[in-house]
């Protein structure tokens, strides 16, 4: 989507804006949290310790591709360190179980993952990480603590949240209004799962130390080295991700929710799309799919993701088969995708999936046994997302007429979800910086060989927030719900983050959509019956 970008900035040699010196202060102590720096005024590229003779992990923990028995651990350290994982079922670690995990290094900017296998199903697991001097086991890191819960193999409650774009538009960590505030509020809610529709960083904007407010006053940011230009080397790209792991809040999220991650534009550039050259002045790099690598590598740096390895198989695109309950599909819309155009064409088959990912969705719904498939979609389908005055980024291209161009995949999917019968698909998605929600039904529609479904739209999570854009009657939809700012890149804080939570009963199967305000407010609800088509 076109946004507005922040200030423009340039590099400084002094900085401002950080964090205090590592240790300086220490989170209330939570269930499953790990200590964390408090917000102060300057932020030193490398905490203090290391200076110190251990090694340290002062930008937290996570968790990811949790199933039934397994999940994935991530830390970073401050230089060469063993990562060790212990692993119990209470907070006391009176039984614990060990893992050895990697060495980390350069080579992945001192982040390391580790596997955790045959785990209890449905239960919470709590954990912490120690990372050992290689030289000498005995000089090891302080504890870092997480906890999160096993998907159930039985049919029991689920409940996740979504939202997506972080630190857009130049609003970065703001010490005066407490930083990513709403990471504590959707911590409150204790979900199972954390789902991030994309835009997790946005390499494309620096972070400025100020910002001049809407009306007057100041807003004061938390400032890198790293984010004071945009991002075109992987040490900036690296960086860009760490930066948001500077936030007490987003840390103290982490190391109690695991979380779900795809990827969109501003992890690279704005409405960025394979072989694209960049017309921008502020790029020495110019080659989108250079830097689309670079972020690409430290993204699955940064996130504990099992499909993004090494081998030339690693993906973004997969399914995280999470209780009998659900499924969820989480696309990438953004590596495959054909030329931004005026997305008219008669025929195409590249679309915005790309053949092989529409051949791999197909087959993974109609596989599905679940009885909700949550289709993670880091595009809208029917919000008309331009890029320039002519060209298209999303699906729909504001023709209400038959499916033409990338729509033509889309159509081709509902088609099949249509005649294969497959049950219980929503949509969810973020990018646009407001919520929403629509329906889809064939009766309103020029396309009409598919089922009625619903797609949700939330988000910022700490961006600037941005009118409602127009529909587009390709697929019919009808938008009952919608809170969008009146104006361009309204900061955080005025009304314009959000959030959404999906419930699922374990008894009756029904399925409880909210739209919820940054501080939890609930502003819209939706019921779904498990199994019925046109609701």
């Amino acid at each position: 989507m076109v946004k507005a970008y922040g200030p423009g900035v340039g590099r400084r040699s002094v900085l401002r804006g950080s964090l205090a010196a590592a240790g300086a202060a220490a989170l209330p102590p939570l269930a499953g949290a790990a200590p964390a720096q408090a917000l102060s005024a300057r932020a030193p590229s490398a905490p203090a310790q290391l200076l110190s003779g251990r090694p340290s992990a002062d930008w937290g923990v996570q968790a990811g591709d949790v199933t039934a028995s397994s999940g994935l651990v991530w830390v970073r350290s401050d230089r060469p360190a063993r990562m060790v994982v212990e692993t119990s079922a209470t907070e006391s670690f009176r039984n614990v179980r060990r893992w050895t995990g990697p060495v980390v290094g350069p080579g992945t900017d001192f982040t390391g993952r580790t596997a955790l296998r045959g785990l209890p199903a449905g239960e919470r697991v709590h954990y912490r990480v120690v990372l050992a001097d290689p030289d000498d086991p005995r000089r090891t890191s302080r504890p870092v603590y997480g906890s999160f819960r096993t998907a159930s193999t039985r049919r029991e409650d689920v409940r996740f949240l979504w939202s997506g774009d972080l630190a857009g538009q130049g609003w970065g960590i703001n010490p005066d209004r407490g930083g990513y505030r709403i990471y504590e509020h959707m911590r409150r809610l204790d979900p199972d799962f954390f789902l991030c529709s994309g835009d997790n960083i946005y390499a494309d904007n620096p972070i400025p130390a100020t910002v001049a407010l809407p009306g007057g006053g100041t807003w004061r940011n938390i400032t890198t080295e790293e984010k004071s230009k945009v991002a075109e080397t992987l040490a900036e790209f690296r960086g860009a991700f760490r930066y948001n792991l500077l936030d007490e809040n987003l840390r103290r999220f982490n190391a109690q929710v695991p979380t779900i991650v795809q990827w969109d534009d501003h992890e690279v550039h704005n409405n960025w799309y394979p072989g694209q050259l960049l017309d921008d002045a502020r790029y020495t790099e110019k080659r989108a799919d250079v830097l689309s690598a670079r972020s690409l590598k430290a993204f699955s740096e940064y996130f504990p993701l099992s499909t993004l390895t090494p081998d030339a198989d690693g993906r973004v695109y997969r399914v995280l088969r999470h209780s009998p309950l659900l499924d969820v599909f989480v696309l990438d819309m953004r590596t495959y995708r054909n030329a931004n155009s005026p997305n008219r064409r008669p025929d195409d088959t590249q679309g915005i999936l790309g053949e092989r990912q529409l051949r791999w969705l197909k087959r993974e719904l109609s596989r599905s046994r679940a009885v909700w498939k949550v289709i993670a979609s880091d595009m809208p389908l029917g919000l008309v997302v331009t890029d320039g005055p002519v060209n298209f980024e999303a699906v729909a291209q504001g023709d209400p007429g038959a499916p033409l161009g990338r729509e033509l995949q889309i159509a081709e999917l509902l088609r099949h979800i249509k005649h294969r019968r497959i049950t219980g698909t929503v949509w969810l998605t973020a990018d646009v910086h407001y919520t929403s929600a629509q329906h889809y039904a064939p009766e309103r529609a020029a396309f009409k060989d598919f089922a009625p479904f619903w797609e949700f739209v939330s988000g910022p999570l700490n961006a600037g927030g941005f009118p409602a854009v127009k529909l587009d009657g390709t697929f019919g939809p009808e938008q009952p719900f919608v809170k969008a700012p009146a104006t361009a890149n309204v900061p955080p804080g005025q009304d314009s983050q959000f959030f959404g939570e999906v419930a699922i009963d374990g008894g009756s199967g029904e399925l409880t959509v909210r739209l919820r305000s940054e501080t939890g407010g609930v502003l819209f609800t939706k019921v779904l019956q498990p199994g019925r088509v046109g609701q």
